[in-house]
């Protein structure tokens, strides 16, 4: 299963890349990283449709917002399961988010116990 992981902060590869150390080894998981919205989208449209069934997305990124890509990927993709990542756990972009068809809502740090829950049921 394909994951496509978007946030702007770089390191946030080297944390995926260790919490799923033996997912990714064991080939259950495959991890992509764009660092923009607009990177993720362009990634997206390589397959048609989209090898990627699942998208981890901070929310506060420069350009494009989490909740834009969220927006577009719904719209174009629909069948993409998209859950978003936040600094701030503020009930607005809780709100928004929910609204706009993520699946779930996390805020930073990252409960990887949750998020490898959150995957495991996508992969069953």
């Amino acid at each position: 299963m394909r994951i496509l992981v978007v946030d702007d902060e770089k390191d946030v590869e080297i944390l995926f890349r260790q919490k799923f150390r033996k997912e990714v080894k064991n080939k259950s998981l495959d991890l992509v990283f764009a660092f923009s919205g607009q990177e993720a989208m362009d990634l997206l449209e390589v397959g048609n449709p989209p090898k990627v069934v699942y998208i981890f997305s901070d929310i506060n990124m420069p350009g494009m917002t989490g909740l834009e890509l969220l927006d577009k990927v719904k719209s174009r993709y629909p069948q993409i399961k998209v859950s978003m990542i936040s600094a701030y756990g503020d009930k607005a972009n809780y709100d928004k988010a929910i609204a706009s068809g993520a699946k779930e809502f996390f805020t930073k740090p990252i409960d990887f116990d949750s998020l490898k829950k959150e995957i495991k049921a996508l992969i069953n």
